[in-house]
């Protein structure tokens, strides 16, 4: 038998005459869990789309397990025992959480008919192996995002995939599921499953992964074992500057910068059973942190202040005057702007071009009237481009041709060029690598200094330390505590979102 459960040799892929992938060669051993890493757009998920049979090589070698094999389709892949877990989410939202499971390999009875009670039955095992609980009958819509994520970790479960490519499957866990599914994972690598784990949470790859690769600019630029022979353990900072090419960890983030007068104000403000006694003021020029362990109600908070929740009690003023945010739309013309935390679902569409998902906010500013001008819409987006460094060919490709760290610069983008007076970002950088974070921050503390009021959500603790003039903890949907750019921790941060006090 192999000692090798993959091996790809001298892999090329091209696009429009673009090479994006040369020359690569990765081997991932038995029961190993190899983490693959770079800045977005370095060629990782090409190369993972490859073995999931989801795009074609242009030249090069496949084996699997010592065979020489090809893979043409999805479907000839996961036959080969491959699962595919994708950093977009897969699953089908108006399908319940087993039919989900079972979507393409459902179990019939003797009677040709659906066999719900097994499928109910085996999506329950799976759960439990898990030590997680959630309902084979629920609707995968009424789900958290975590939840949904949970699901697609359980399909690869339950088909009993010999390898498992995981691209960014922690970035909407909270903690203790973090932890979970790493327990899963270590029980089948000692059942000789390989994973490839892609991740740009570096903390996450030294502690759990045996061994590294990192792409740089479609190359592969170093190898090695997370631990090697003598004891020596890689560190995130060495890392980190293998991906970039240079230190980006020891970048200093937080700049002191002009805070002025309140522009908005939100008292006594209750949305459902989300949110409940929610006051606290933003100046001008200022980052408001929001954060906390997952359901703890800062995404339906920020999510009413922009109109796409509705407000129960309270009030919420700009400028000093009384507003009410029935809608996006009203929102829009109030000059509030909003990242929204699930790019996929609620940011872009996947229709539209590069070039359009960036104007289509401004999209009026780009007309003659009802003509649309398409020399400004690229003057734009050229602009933008320029400024996040987004890596795309040509700003005509379909939004979807881009990384999910690229799409995320563009939906940015797209509320820069809005010139809000307040913007919501709800984890602005998620699915973003080190280099590109450090990017984002620098255009966000830009939009500071231009006197645009921020609020900020994210369970990244780090992220929230490194941006945040003041923070916001949360607690059950209410605000359990405040603490100054100069007190944050994490321990400070997670005493207080779990209840405790300081």
């Amino acid at each position: 038998m192999a000692e090798y459960a993959m091996k790809m040799n001298n892999i090329v892929k091209s696009f429009d005459g673009v090479c994006v992938l040369k020359d690569i060669s990765l081997e991932v051993g038995l029961g190993e869990i190899h983490t693959l890493l770079g800045e977005n757009g370095a060629g990782k998920s090409t190369l993972m789309n490859i073995l999931g049979g989801v795009l074609p090589m242009d030249s090069g070698e496949l084996y699997l397990f010592g065979e020489k094999v090809k893979i043409q389709n999805p479907s000839e892949s996961q036959d080969l025992g491959i699962a595919f877990i994708h950093q977009e989410l897969n699953v089908v939202n108006d399908l319940k959480v087993y039919e989900n499971m079972f979507l393409g390999y459902e179990l019939a009875n003797k009677l040709g008919k659906l066999d719900k009670k097994t499928m109910c039955q085996k999506t329950q095992e799976v759960f439990e192996r898990m030590n997680v609980e959630i309902d084979p009958n629920a609707m995968v819509r009424d789900l958290a995002a975590s939840y949904k994520q949970i699901i697609e970790i359980a399909k690869a479960l339950l088909r009993n995939a010999k390898i498992i490519i995981m691209d960014e499957p922690t970035t909407s866990l909270t903690t203790p599921e973090i932890e979970n599914v790493f327990r899963i994972m270590r029980t089948l690598v000692r059942e000789n499953v390989s994973i490839i784990f892609i991740s740009h949470k570096l903390g996450e790859v030294v502690d759990f992964c045996d061994c590294y690769t990192v792409l740089r600019n479609g190359e592969k630029v170093c190898e090695g074992k997370i631990t090697d022979k003598s004891g020596y353990k890689v560190t995130t900072t060495e890392l980190a500057k293998q991906m970039v090419g240079r230190d980006v960890l020891g970048v200093n983030v937080y700049k002191e910068h002009e805070i002025s007068d309140v522009i908005l104000e939100v008292d006594n403000v209750r949305v459902g059973n989300y949110a409940k006694n929610i006051s606290f003021s933003l100046r001008r020029g200022e980052i408001l942190g929001f954060t906390g362990l997952l359901g703890d109600g800062k995404e339906e908070l920020v999510r009413s202040l922009f109109g796409d929740m509705k407000i129960d009690e309270g009030t919420v003023k700009l400028h000093g005057k009384v507003v009410k945010i029935s809608s996006p739309k009203k929102a829009h013309k109030l000059r509030i702007g909003f990242l929204p935390a699930n790019r996929k679902e609620n940011a872009i569409i996947k229709d539209l071009s590069i070039e359009e998902n960036m104007t289509i906010s401004t999209l009026r500013d780009c007309c003659r009237g009802i003509t649309v001008i398409h020399k400004k819409e690229k003057e734009i987006a050229l602009k933008y481009k320029q400024i996040l460094k987004i890596k795309t060919g040509d700003l005509k490709n379909k939004i979807t041709s881009l990384s999910g760290g690229n799409q995320q610069k563009v939906i940015f983008a797209r509320w820069m060029n809005t010139l809000p007076e307040v913007i919501i970002l709800c984890n602005p950088t998620q699915g973003v690598d080190v280099g590109a974070k450090n990017e984002i921050y620098n255009e966000i503390y830009e939009l500071a200094k231009k006197g645009v009021a921020i609020i900020i959500t994210s369970g990244e603790a780090q992220e929230i330390i490194k941006l945040s003039d003041r923070v916001k903890v949360m607690y059950h949907g209410e605000i359990k505590g405040e603490l100054s750019h100069n007190e944050l921790s994490e321990e400070t941060i997670m005493i207080l979102a779990t209840g405790a006090k300081l």
